[in-house]
């Protein structure tokens, strides 16, 4: 199975990769994410792709929509990988200039991550 990656500039919005990912986005039972993503937009498109949405309403929401509150339990575990990939300064603080060297720490990263 093919692997899409996209990285964007630090002040690019969430909705900008996950529109650029959606449509490479394997089959899946169902989209854990953040409040961030709470987008109608990205609902509807899950929801043409048979995907179920469990991202909780952003406070601003006038109508709530309720999520899986058991399945989002899991997201810390997401969180949790990102926060021992920002452990390696070389990634928190981003000092390649090139896309690919930056790409490339990540890959060693996680790799060092995954075998410890």
């Amino acid at each position: 199975m093919a692997c899409s990656l996209f990285l964007a500039a630090g002040q690019v919005s969430d909705y900008t990769g996950a529109a650029a990912l959606l449509a490479t986005m394997p089959p899946a039972k169902a989209l854990l994410a953040d409040r961030g993503y709470d987008a109608d937009w990205l609902r509807s498109a899950l929801a043409e792709r048979q995907i179920e949405a469990c991202i909780p309403s952003k406070s601003s929401r006038k109508i709530q929509i309720p999520h899986d509150k058991a399945r989002y339990r899991k997201h810390h575990r997401i969180e949790n990988m990102f926060g021992k990939l920002k452990d390696w300064r070389l990634i928190h603080t981003r000092y390649d200039r090139c896309a690919d060297g930056f790409m490339s720490a990540i890959a060693i990263a996680v790799t060092v991550i995954f075998w410890s």
